[in-house]
């Protein structure tokens, strides 16, 4: 099984900071760090570190060209990485002295894909294919619609009004937080947003992670639940990213449920431990070994 990712590819502009800035303030940074990142090529890079078979599909800039050799040399097939003429997408983060984060996104290159583009990369899709998407991009809708043959997973984020008018009942399988869950089931806790979930897609199945807590699989009347483990956190800037490749490239290996959350989860509590997005991805060996 090949996993296709049509997603964003981002040069991240990460700050340390004693406390995120309040209205009106202007605050010194403690560090100043640079990047690669954006959600789409994070999770790719969680595929490719993970062992699964990776194409990335997407756009930057000209300003770009470092970020899709990165790419490349995480092992993933970058040959649907279209230069265009808007700079590369940026994002701005904090991350005060408890490893928190708060992020400001610039869409950029990553909000100027094209129809044609879209069906370029669908002509090297095989049925049984899993496309992976998220929602830094534009035209997601067009890829749901587009991706007959696929097993398709939606992890929406960021969270926006319009995905609530995508085409949603093709998803197969949500990945989502509690906040993406809330807006998607009109629901707050999580056993009301698996539910929820079920009765509006029944026909699709559900991750909904809760941070520290873990994270819950949701099939018809079927839960899997398995605990976060307990580390100690530096920067949570990519452990969503690294949950969502670790569990989809198990899935890719036909690992049943529980093993696939459970390396997600393993994979995660590694990232925080260390600092920026994408470089914090641990490799598959140091999963295996902290498993062990």
């Amino acid at each position: 099984m090949k996993i296709i990712n049509f997603g964003s590819i981002n040069i991240d502009h990460v700050y340390g900071v004693e406390h995120f800035v309040r209205p009106g303030e202007t605050l010194e940074s403690e560090s100043y760090s640079l990047f690669s990142g954006g959600k789409g090529a994070n999770q790719s890079i969680a595929l490719a570190r993970a062992g699964a078979a990776v194409l990335h599909a997407g756009n930057i800039g000209r300003d770009g060209g470092w970020l899709k050799t990165k790419l490349k040399e995480k092992g993933e097939d970058v040959g649907r990485v279209e230069t265009v003429a808007e700079p590369t997408g940026h994002a701005v983060i904090q991350v005060n002295r408890e490893g928190e984060n708060a992020i400001i996104i610039h869409g950029g290159a990553n909000r100027c894909v094209s129809e044609a583009n879209i069906d370029k990369v669908l002509e090297k899709a095989e049925k049984g294919d899993l496309l992976l998407l998220q929602n830094e991009v534009n035209l997601v809708e067009k890829m749901l619609e587009k991706a007959e043959a696929l097993t398709v997973v939606f992890n929406p984020a960021p969270m926006t009004d319009a995905v609530k008018d995508y085409p949603l009942e093709k998803v197969d399988i949500f990945i989502v937080n509690e906040t993406e869950g809330e807006v998607l089931s009109g629901e707050k806790e999580p056993e009301a947003i698996l539910s929820a979930m079920q009765r509006r897609y029944p026909k699709s199945r559900t991750v909904l992670t809760l941070g520290k807590v873990g994270v819950i699989y949701a099939e018809g009347e079927q839960r899997i639940k398995v605990p976060a483990l307990q580390v100690e956190a530096v920067d949570t800037t990519g452990a969503g990213d690294t949950f969502v490749g670790y569990f989809l490239a198990e899935l890719s290996r036909g690992s049943d449920i529980e093993q696939c959350l459970e390396m997600g989860v393993k994979a995660s509590a590694l990232c925080v431990t260390r600092q920026g997005a994408a470089d914090s991805i641990p490799s598959l060996d140091e999963v295996l070994n902290a498993a062990s």
